[in-house]
């Protein structure tokens, strides 16, 4: 297994990839029992020189539940029956969170409505309660 191209400037060296492969569960007949075709990816997210520490902060919030007590990022694989298929999608699913940590998000800019539209909003609020008053006061009979 080769280093990870997640862009043209940033590769995941392979030390810093980890993988083993297990017997996969699910529906599959004897192949199932007899070939261990799931893979486990593990990425050192601590370890690693080739990340920020930004972009290592987001990665570890936006996958905090695939982390391990030594602070390996673990991607699991099944889908297929073949071992080095199931590989190729780890990897890829790996490249696919790096990329959506690399994104910084925009900063939220807090804005208020405006005067018009706060009194749009209070102008119609007194239209209703002036309806439901004159249907309070019984006029029709």
């Amino acid at each position: 297994m080769g280093p990870l191209v997640v862009t043209a400037t940033i590769t995941i060296p392979a030390s810093d990839l980890a993988w083993t492969a297990v017997r996969a569960s699910g529906p599959g007949g004897q192949n199932v029992n007899k070939v261990s075709s799931k893979v486990d990816l593990r990425f050192d997210l601590e370890g690693t020189s080739v990340l920020d520490a930004a972009t290592k902060a987001r990665l570890r919030a936006q996958c905090a539940s695939r982390l391990d007590a030594d602070g390996r990022l673990a991607v699991v694989e099944q889908s297929t029956r073949d071992q080095a298929r199931n590989l190729e999608l780890a990897r890829e699913k790996l490249r696919a969170l790096v990329l959506r940590a690399l994104e910084v998000p925009k900063r939220r800019r807090p804005t208020r409505p405006s005067r018009r539209a706060v009194q749009r909003r209070l102008d119609a609020k007194h239209h209703q309660s002036d309806k439901k008053q004159a249907r309070k006061s019984g006029s029709g009979d």
